[in-house]
């Protein structure tokens, strides 16, 4: 059967797969269309096994915010080019679309959901067979709220924040919201504060200060004293309330809520925020 140029558009079309591609995938089939269609779903599965030990460290993060529901997603690939292509942008969208839509329970959840007539995990191996590298959908996270949530991506998608504030709302806390989210961008905070630290990273840290405060010859009965004195300073360091806030460093972030809540008359607090940086 001759294969023409309308039938290669046409399978094109329905698959978004290259144009040789298609070509053969039809000659392969004697030009029955809905035979490419599989056989191109099955060399989409093929290349994702072939490419399922392959390191995907690149990628986007993309964020959502409506109507009180947040969902920050992120989908790995092999190289930045391809983190850049329409149709790996498309897939990435469409999980992000969803996780809203959705919510679902975890990633597994939503790789059995339907995608336009497709599993998402069909979907996910006509796109690595249309694009030839590994791609994942390494995580996501959803915020439902009655507070303030706030969304930031760091320029070029590869570092993403999303956090709520409870007690208020308003143009002054969507800018501290704006503030902190690349406060946690920048300086990666383990915490909200000492208190969410938990007790083994705490014992931990306490351990390895005590270990270098005897390896620097420190007398016995001072090694308590010292190892707590900095844990107080990682405290300071990695927990975002007792971090200096990096747009005064006058001040505290838990200091400049508490400046902007009293001149809102309101108890403003940070209740939760995820980062998701691509390949950390």
């Amino acid at each position: 059967m001759e294969i023409t140029a309308s039938m290669v558009k046409e399978l094109r079309d329905k698959t978004g797969a290259g144009m040789m591609d298609c070509k053969k995938a039809l000659n392969e089939n004697d030009g029955d269309m809905e035979k490419a269609i599989e056989y191109l779903r099955k060399k989409g599965a093929a290349t994702a096994e072939k490419r399922a030990d392959r390191s995907a460290d690149e990628g986007v993060v993309l964020t959502s915010i409506d109507n009180g529901k947040g969902v920050m997603v992120e989908v790995n690939c092999e190289t930045d080019f391809v983190a850049r292509s329409d149709d790996f942008l498309a897939f990435a969208n469409r999980a992000l679309d969803l996780v809203k839509s959705q919510n679902p329970a975890d990633v597994d959840a939503l790789m059995d959901m339907d995608a336009d007539g497709l599993k998402m995990s069909e979907l996910l191996q006509e796109t690595i067979g249309k694009i030839g590298e590994k791609i994942e959908v390494r995580r996501f996270a959803t915020f439902a709220s009655d507070g303030t949530l706030i969304d930031y991506i760091h320029p070029g998608a590869k570092l993403g924040v999303m956090m709520e504030i409870a007690g208020g709302s308003g143009d002054d806390v969507e800018k501290l919201g704006k503030d902190i989210a690349m406060q946690i961008a920048a300086m990666n905070p383990v915490a909200i504060d000492r208190d969410a630290v938990p007790q083994d990273v705490k014992d931990k840290e306490l351990e390895l200060y005590r270990q270098q405060a005897i390896e620097q010859g420190k007398p016995e009965n001072m090694l308590d004293r010292i190892s707590e004195g900095r844990l107080n300073k990682y405290f300071q360091e990695f927990t975002l309330l007792e971090q200096t806030f990096l747009r005064d460093t006058t001040k505290t972030v838990k200091e400049q809520i508490e400046a902007v809540g009293k001149d809102a008359g309101a108890d403003l607090k940070v209740t939760r925020f995820e980062r998701f940086q691509v390949g950390g």
